[in-house]
């Protein structure tokens, strides 16, 4: 059984594995009801899956540049 302590403020951290048998993340909805002298915890919705970084998300068509490609090469000479 998980036990976590309550806060001055009335917050409890629900641990970690029961977050994830629950399906519990952040945004993550949920309702307390009391039944028959205990409380229950209920996820009312799961918000949608968060992206941890957008790397390789968007494509292109044109060819990649070069590593040591230098874009002050694109500029004129200076007049």
């Amino acid at each position: 059984m998980n036990s976590t302590a309550v806060t001055s403020k009335g917050q409890v951290t629900i641990p970690q594995a029961v977050r994830r048998q629950l399906g519990i993340r952040q945004g993550s909805r949920v309702e307390f009801r009391l039944v028959d002298g205990h409380a229950e915890l209920h996820v009312q919705d799961h918000p949608a899956e968060v992206v941890g970084d957008g790397f390789g998300m968007l494509t292109s068509s044109r060819k990649s540049l070069p590593a040591d490609f230098d874009p002050a090469s694109l500029l004129g000479p200076k007049r």
